[in-house]
């Protein structure tokens, strides 16, 4: 094999090499390019540390969040659940997006979800709430529907206007933190699924056309600056609850993107090595890719690689 057909084949299996860090951390990362990085993938770390290797092949916070910037951290805490469960995001990882976020200097971070059970309920047994809390973030009501404003979505399909919440309108960037998992409705539930939490209206959603409308909602103008998809625990079954740890891999995984669309077919693809999960069932993947959102062609895109431990 020449080395052009080397490096061919290394673009296309996602190949990679070991490289060994300062402080003695074994590494494993896709060859250099050249070209900036659309996507970091990591495996084997904690929430914290995953995510602090991530940011930083991206350039670091920084290139998201500048000084004076009010945020908003959107995690999924859609449920009455524990950690353990992974039914919400892992709230370590919350708690370090929001440090950084103001290591960063943004003015304030906001978190916030629109839950399916009790509010008060959901921010407290996730975690969430006291992991936000002490890294200084406020956390934000999203009950009722007078904190949603609606927007008009030009470019949808089928679902042309929505009730977004006022916390996402009015801040200066937002970062969508999903937690990787089954879903019994739209199959998976990742970044774009992950929008739902944002809007008044749910069951349009579902009434309408569940898969279409996921990809319709993620058009609207204000986009989030990054997409971070948690998959430290991942609930492989029984979705989007679940109902014990007999549902739930500890895949100890994250992924990272600015492409909504190119990060939720590269988890869809992890999900598929634990369950089998074919890409045309998460119809919504397909449909944003349509939109001109974001890409499911992954071979075009620089990905980075990483392992822990």
């Amino acid at each position: 094999m020449d080395r052009k057909e080397f490096l061919r084949t290394i673009a296309l299996t996602g190949a990679i090499i070991t490289l060994k860090s300062k402080g003695g951390m074994d590494l494993m990362a896709q060859s250099s390019s050249g070209k900036p990085v659309d996507m970091v993938a990591v495996m084997g770390g904690e929430p914290e540390e995953m995510f602090r290797q991530a940011i930083e092949e991206l350039g670091g916070m920084s290139q998201f969040i500048q000084k004076g910037w009010k945020v908003v951290v959107k995690p999924n805490i859609g449920w009455d659940k524990t950690p353990e469960l992974a039914g919400n995001t892992n709230p370590k990882l919350v708690g370090e997006i929001v440090r950084q976020c103001f290591q960063a200097g943004a003015k304030e971070v906001t978190v916030f979800d629109h839950t399916c059970d009790d509010w008060i309920k959901c921010y407290k047994n996730s975690g969430i709430e006291a992991a936000a809390k002490a890294a200084g973030a406020k956390m934000a009501p999203a009950h009722e529907e007078a904190y949603y404003r609606e927007v008009q979505l030009p470019n949808a399909q089928k679902l042309k206007t929505s009730k977004i919440h006022e916390a996402i309108l009015d801040c200066d960037a937002w970062i969508n933190v999903p937690v990787l998992k089954h879903h019994g409705g739209a199959n998976l539930s990742i970044s774009m699924k992950n929008y739902m939490g944002i809007v008044w209206d749910r069951r349009v959603f579902h009434r309408v056309d569940l898969q279409q409308c996921i990809a319709d909602v993620c058009t609207m103008d204000k986009k989030p600056v990054l997409n971070v998809v948690d998959a430290y625990r991942m609930m492989k079954s029984n979705g989007p609850q679940g109902r014990s740890t007999a549902d739930v891999a500890n895949t100890k995984s994250l992924f990272i993107s600015r492409d909504i669309v190119a990060v939720d077919t590269a988890a869809a693809k992890f999900f598929g090595q634990i369950r089998d999960m074919p890409l045309e069932n998460v119809g919504h993947l397909a449909n944003g890719q349509s939109l001109g959102i974001g890409t499911m062609n992954l071979e075009k895109l620089n990905i980075k690689r990483i392992k822990l431990g």
